[in-house]
């Protein structure tokens, strides 16, 4: 009691000037508590937005290595890609509620670790499956062993061939199942998504909440920056691992018969997927030190920061107990969140009728959904096109897609424009429509980019050399190997010096080979010789014939024009998106950007990669047959409808897009009235109002920096 006697009497001596001095002390230290903290975890966040955009571009440059090394169709992988959307779906609803008022650093910081987690479980399946094993005549394996390629003769045959005959009777069939374990990199995948949930809504939400207001935007803009470097890296770490063999580390290289070039070469997937969970779990840590709550600036403190206030100055007092009108208060608050929570559950019906009642929004949700269809499927399989129609290795193929992600300055350039000419609603409607059409038209173009098919013997030209018809029917058997005992299931390039690839050297009618390994030569072909009577053409070397001249000039052009169609449908984005924010009742803002969210993942995110992947599927020429049976990963493409096929889906979804878009700029023209300005004037605009308003358009300037696209780094 005589100190707190005391304290008072002090206290109340200098009353002026201990007040002036502890408001100017809390006020400097809010203030540096404040600008830290926030920068800290600015950093912190634009860090983890590198690490999953890193993670997300690098999973879309393994996909022909993981469809190789684990022998599986496309439309089998087209479900891995889409299972990271399933996984941020379990648990978007509960991140986005309770999320809020929890530890939100925390969370990220959990987040990161499940993300790593799951990143980690991808590359698992490299330890445990036992090592790469393709497809090689035992003469190219280094031994001193010369077997005739053509084997007439039984007791020649080689082991790889007595294998594939004893495997579906022996435990080679138990082995050969460990490929099954493309599970666990769809489990990962899975466990990736969980774990990058909370990244956005919670990191987004905390800078807008304890940011100042007019920095917020700013901030905002570096995350995203930030965050559009990481797809660059992604891709340029997959180049680099697909340089490397899949059994780095664990085979001695010089052993290997094969390289880069090949199409049976794996290269090391899983390193990528380790440095990247490695990337991720130092990303989580600086969120577990971080506070829960900042310190409000003082222009945007409001009656609920001056009860955090209130709260943090009884702490700072250190009262043992808390006074009985602040549990009343505390019960009051309670019983307000439950009352607000179930008048939410009663208004969501009506909430939603009322949004699909608004017709722009409608149709702007239906073209979104097939343009993301389109844009999604064709970012997935583009890495496997460039492979495939150009001849390029999966290398080369990752480094340039990294190189030529121009999709930043197209939003970037989308904003800018709305900025600087004060674009009303209509406006932004006919900028994403233009954005779109010219992106198209644009990307038509392609369909004379294209090379044509390998000449292989057997499946695009005939054993004379001469180009398959119309109602041609594929055959690797001929009269010049007919004397051979050769196995069509067999996929053993090799390139004939009359510039035609043979599946196989035994289908080629090779009599002879001479050194080992990667230097393999074949003599006395007799398929190789039918087309020249001379027989010194009748040699050939390990590995498939090269495309034609025009090929690397027909590639070159195809990157121009992907660039260019990149950016002019990136242009497009963020009108769309103010269009989005505006055709819409103000206190349903939130609720329609979930639904749209909701849906771009659901019809969009998970099917696409899926049914794109099918349709690629049905353009193989031939298959790759597993030990135990069963077929597995595409080994030829057919070119030409391959190309038809990819680019003709992508334009029939984009076109179908458009109609929507002309149908949404339809309706914004017919509503286009006087009476928009008295709608709007009665506090409630019902209606998608055209007249530019520059406060409002002011105030949305940070919505234009945090424009929501699904995965948005890593698409295009």
């Amino acid at each position: 009691m005589e100190i707190s006697s005391k304290e008072n009497t002090h206290f109340f001596s200098m009353p002026v000037d201990r007040s002036s001095f502890k408001s100017e002390s809390s006020a400097s230290k809010e203030k540096q508590s404040c600008c830290g903290g926030i920068k800290i975890f600015l950093g912190a966040l634009s860090f983890v937005y590198f690490a999953k955009a890193l993670s997300g571009s690098y999973l879309k440059s393994t996909i022909t290595q993981i469809e190789r090394r684990f022998d599986i169709p496309s439309s089998l992988v087209g479900v891995i890609d889409g299972s990271f959307e399933i996984g941020n779906l379990l648990i978007i609803i509960l991140v986005s509620y309770f999320g809020a008022k929890l530890h939100r650093p925390r969370i990220i910081g959990a987040g990161c670790l499940i993300m790593s987690a799951g990143t980690f479980l991808i590359a698992m399946p490299q330890f445990f499956m036992g090592r790469y094993q393709y497809e090689r005549f035992p003469s190219t394996i280094n031994s001193t062993v010369s077997i005739s390629p053509c084997l007439q003769d039984k007791s020649q045959t080689p082991l790889s061939a007595l294998e594939k005959s004893q495997a579906k009777i022996n435990t080679g069939c138990e082995k050969e199942a460990g490929s099954s374990m493309w599970i666990y990199v769809l489990l990962g995948n899975l466990l990736r998504g969980i774990g990058e949930t909370p990244i956005q809504p919670l990191g987004i939400t905390y800078i807008d909440d304890y940011a100042v207001e007019e920095n917020a935007a700013l901030y905002i803009g570096c995350v995203q920056t930030v965050a559009i470097v990481g797809p660059i890296f992604g891709f340029l770490l997959g180049s680099l691992c697909a340089k490397l063999y899949v059994d780095i580390g664990f085979v001695d290289l010089d052993s290997i018969t094969i390289t880069h070039k090949d199409v049976q070469w794996v290269g090391a997937w899983w390193l990528g997927y380790l440095i990247a969970g490695v990337i991720s779990v130092l990303a989580g840590i600086p969120f577990w030190f971080l506070p829960k709550h900042l310190p409000k600036p003082e222009g945007r403190k409001d009656s609920s920061s001056s009860s955090e206030q209130s709260k943090f100055i009884t702490e700072d007092n250190k009262e043992p107990h808390k006074s009985y009108q602040q549990q009343v208060k505390i019960a009051e608050m309670a019983k307000g969140k439950s009352q607000e929570f179930l008048s939410r559950l009663v208004n969501f019906l009506p909430s939603l009728k009322n949004l699909f009642r608004n017709p722009v929004y409608i149709l702007y949700l239906c073209a979104s959904i097939i343009q993301f269809n389109s844009l999604i499927g064709m970012v997935t399989y583009k890495p496997k096109y460039i492979e495939q129609q150009y001849g390029q290795t999966s290398s080369k193929t990752n480094f340039v897609i990294g190189l030529i992600n121009k999709k930043a300055f197209g939003i970037f350039s989308g904003g800018l424009i709305m900025k600087k000419f004060r674009i009303d609603i209509l406006g932004a409607a006919k900028l994403s429509l233009g954005s779109s059409f010219f992106g198209y038209l644009l990307l038509l173009s392609l369909f004379a980019m294209g090379c044509e098919n390998s000449d292989v013997a057997g499946l695009t030209v005939s054993y004379h050399g001469t180009k398959w018809t119309t109602d041609y029917k594929q055959t690797l058997f001929s009269a010049c190997n007919s004397g051979c005992l050769c196995s069509e299931d067999d996929w053993d390039p090799i390139c004939g010096e009359n510039g035609v690839t043979y599946v196989s050297a035994c289908l080629a009618g090779c009599q002879a080979s001479n050194s080992s390994g990667k230097n393999t030569m074949f003599f006395n072909c007799s398929c190789v010789g039918t087309s020249e009577s001379s027989s010194r053409r009748s040699s050939a070397v390990v590995g498939p014939c090269q495309k034609g001249n025009k090929c690397p000039k027909m590639f070159l052009y195809f990157l121009v024009i992907s660039v260019v169609t990149s950016y002019t449908l990136s242009v497009g984005g963020t009108p769309g998106y103010i269009l989005l924010l505006r055709c819409i009742k103000p206190h349903l803002k939130s609720f329609a950007l979930g639904v749209y969210t909701l849906a771009i993942r659901v019809l969009a995110g998970i099917p696409a990669p899926v049914y794109f992947g099918v349709a690629i599927d049905t353009t193989c020429l031939k298959w790759a047959i597993k030990r135990c049976g069963g077929r597995g990963a595409c080994r030829l493409y057919d070119s030409s409808a391959l190309r038809y096929m990819y680019l003709g889906l992508t334009l029939v979804l984009g076109t179908v897009s458009i109609f929507f878009s002309v149908a949404v700029l339809w309706v914004l023209r017919k509503r286009s009235s006087p009476q928009d300005e008295t709608l709007s004037a009665n506090g409630e605009r019902s209606t998608c109002g055209t007249k530019s308003r520059k406060d409002n358009f002011v105030s949305s300037d940070h919505l234009i920096q945090t424009t929501f696209w699904p995965e948005k780094e890593t698409r295009l």
